[in-house]
């Protein structure tokens, strides 16, 4: 029971960060329709970069572990290449096309986390 809790708490917890980011994402592309001026706090490039530091920490920590566990590379590669699109929607300017390739990044890193979370079953 244990090694299960162990297992879904590092997945469970990289699907809430990645649900936080996306609800972050559409969040600010709401309030930047509605508030313009809330824009410049929520576009803030701390606040990714932060959340884009927690998501390879604990990207790293679950599909690393679930890597080591079960032995299926999928999740974890699924899961890079999600962090290396949230990473590339970093480099692009604030606007429509950086939200769309970063909430993409954030369902394919999702992705990653369930299919480790499935693998390890």
């Amino acid at each position: 029971m244990t090694q299960v809790w162990t297992k879904w708490r590092w997945d469970g917890l990289g699907l809430s960060i990645a649900g936080l980011c996306l609800v972050h994402c559409l969040a600010t592309s709401v309030l930047l329709v509605f508030l313009a001026s809330a824009g410049g706090l929520l576009l803030d490039p701390v606040i990714h970069e932060a959340g884009l530091f927690l998501a390879i920490l604990f990207g790293m920590l679950a599909l690393g572990k679930g890597l080591w566990d079960h032995g299926f590379v999928m999740p974890a590669a699924i899961g890079a290449l999600g962090i290396g699109m949230m990473a590339g929607a970093l480099t692009i300017p604030h606007g429509t096309t950086e939200i769309l390739w970063t909430v993409m990044g954030v369902a394919v890193l999702a992705l990653g986390h369930d299919l480790n979370h499935r693998a390890s079953h």
